[in-house]
């Protein structure tokens, strides 16, 4: 049975992926256009289903409310720095700059995550809820794919 930290590990190792192809593009191109959007839609949807299957239900947990905010914080700041790459030219040189903010700023996150959040959630959750967290998880992110 899969946990919920498998399956967003699964999805982080994917963002990483794609974050390291995006900074390895230049100009205007259809691979950067390309590889942005997915990106985007990664986040976006990786967002959406980490704060309603992870975050969600470790705000109840003084433990882990202050966690699960910061958690949520990061979100709202990558959502900010992807906004930014939308509005910049793909050609522009701002637009590597913020693309490279943006893989610092998710791989923090996704660090913080694994190697804190993933930990203290661990000792919060019981074994049923891990696995059941990871199947919503996994149902919403294959539903809106």
């Amino acid at each position: 049975m899969t946990t919920i930290f498998e399956a967003l590990r699964k999805d982080h190792d994917t963002q990483r992926n794609l974050l390291e192809r995006l900074v390895q593009t230049s100009g205007d191109t259809e691979a950067r256009s390309k590889i942005f959007k997915q990106l985007k839609h990664e986040l976006d949807m990786h967002a959406n289903g980490e704060e309603r299957h992870f975050y969600k239900p470790l705000m109840s947990n003084d433990m882990m409310q202050e966690k699960a905010r910061h958690g949520v914080a990061e979100h709202h700041e990558i959502d900010e720095l992807l906004e930014k790459l939308q509005e910049t030219s793909h050609d522009s040189s701002a637009w590597l700059k913020i693309a490279k903010d943006l893989k610092e700023k998710v791989e923090h996150h996704l660090e913080d995550e694994e190697h804190t959040f993933f930990q203290l959630a661990g000792k919060v959750f019981t074994e049923a809820q891990k696995t059941d967290l990871a199947k919503d998880y996994e149902s919403y992110m294959a539903k809106n794919a």
